[in-house]
């Protein structure tokens, strides 16, 4: 297979996957606990964020999240973070560019009990995998 079939087949499967995929799960705690993300995670709570981070990490070693602005009210907690990193490890099915992204996140986080039991955020991932180059700026 060439090298440009590869990355053609990577940016496809990059593409299938960047579509969000929208989960609602039990902690143990019983409160319902929301979770959108265009990473795959077969999984719920502590564990998908496990997951979340072990896929990031592997993709991007030197992943930095700056967080940029918070604000609290009630029982909720808002974080507006710039996320930067080279990609040096398979992503989304595209093999290692080492390109450097930068894009934007806002997490919504709410407590109950002094425990995090709902997460809703909003990745650019977009600007992340157009600077990796699945898309055309």
């Amino acid at each position: 297979m060439s090298e440009a079939a590869r990355q053609a087949g990577g940016q496809q499967r990059a593409q299938e996957r960047a579509r969000p995929r929208r989960r609602e799960c039990q902690p143990d705690g019983g409160a319902r606990q929301m979770q959108v993300a265009p990473v795959p995670m077969g999984a719920t709570g502590a564990e998908a964020l496990k997951r979340v981070w072990q896929v990031l990490l592997r993709a991007f070693p030197d992943i930095h999240v700056a967080v940029e602005e918070t604000i609290t009210e009630g029982d909720k907690v808002v974080s507006r973070n710039t996320v930067t990193g080279t990609h040096r490890g398979e992503y989304q099915g595209l093999p290692p560019t080492g390109k450097t992204v930068t894009y934007n996140e806002i997490f919504i986080f709410r407590f109950t009990d002094g425990r995090i039991t709902e997460i809703r955020g909003v990745v650019d991932v977009l600007a992340q995998l157009r600077r990796l180059g699945v898309f055309p700026s």
